[in-house]
């Protein structure tokens, strides 16, 4: 029998942790798996803490300060032994109805993702064009089309977890970490329209700050697992500057100059570095 383990970080959810944990148990009642729900309390200082404590049926972790999303998910992960690990928010933005359609389809991929693109999608306005231009850079720079980037409702593998348990960092980026990851490394990934409802209470995003480190961490993820993707469009680039510059020297002057032979040579290096990165990370899943 498959055993799943359903992680709910919560910080400062009294509003909402109680009301989510019912529902998800509705959600999954009738279903055969073993199934666990795990609640990481990171460093609440409302009553959510008290709350989670009078909840049966439910195993709490408790961090004694505030380590953020990903430090959540994580330490759930390292303290589990299940064999997929599916995630949702304690501040009722993501319905529980679809959780059986999720665990069911993890059957047979290596990742199913909730994507905001259901019938009720209430993100903030101010968030939409920073979502909306970071989809399309990870779209860019991965070659895959991606539904919803960083949705916090999905079901993967443990496994998967545990091999980039590394990269995935403390915040909010998370999501974004291991959907990257997945797309670069073949893992199979299911998407599955799902509403998405207005939060109650004060999010914990910044958006300009949460934004620059948005895409900050996409392209570093992509130097690291497809370093092609980066380093050949940059080559490309320069190369075309620098064949332009000489041929407006020996338009004007009747000789090639020096600066567009130096941009050509630095295009052909910058190809060569990343040539030779995507060579070293083959070999190094070999």
């Amino acid at each position: 029998m498959v055993r799943i383990s359903i992680v709910v970080p919560a910080y400062n959810e009294e509003k909402t942790i109680e009301n989510t944990i019912e529902n998800i148990k509705k959600s999954i009642k009738n279903l055969k798996d073993k199934i666990d729900i795990i609640v990481v309390d990171d460093g609440s200082n409302d009553k959510t803490a008290e709350i989670l404590s009078k909840i049966k049926d439910i195993k709490l972790i408790r961090h004694r300060m505030n380590k953020g999303y990903g430090a959540s998910l994580k330490t759930a992960i390292k303290n589990m032994a299940s064999d997929y690990i599916l995630i949702i928010d304690g501040d009722n933005t993501y319905p529980t109805s679809p959780i059986p359609s999720l665990i069911n389809y993890s059957k047979k991929y290596d990742m199913v993702v909730g994507t905001r693109t259901g019938r009720i999608v209430k993100i903030p306005f101010l968030r939409r064009p920073a979502k909306w231009f970071l989809k399309h850079f990870a779209q860019y720079v991965t070659k895959t089309k991606i539904p919803d980037l960083n949705s916090g409702l999905r079901i993967f593998k443990r496994s998967i977890a545990l091999r980039f348990m590394n990269l995935f960092p403390d915040g909010f980026s998370f999501t974004t970490t291991l959907t990257i990851a997945c797309l670069t490394n073949d893992y199979n990934i299911k998407y599955i329209p799902i509403n998405y409802y207005g939060r109650k209470g004060k999010s914990m995003i910044h958006p300009i700050k949460d934004f620059i480190g948005f895409t900050n961490l996409i392209f570093r993820l992509t130097i690291f697992f497809k370093p092609l993707n980066v380093f050949i469009p940059i080559s490309a680039f320069l190369f075309i500057l620098g064949a332009l510059k000489l041929m407006r020297d020996f338009i004007l002057f009747e000789s090639f100059g020096l600066g567009g032979a130096m941009v050509i040579l630095t295009a052909i290096q910058i190809a060569f570095l990343g040539i030779l990165a995507e060579l070293i990370i083959k070999r190094t899943n070999l």
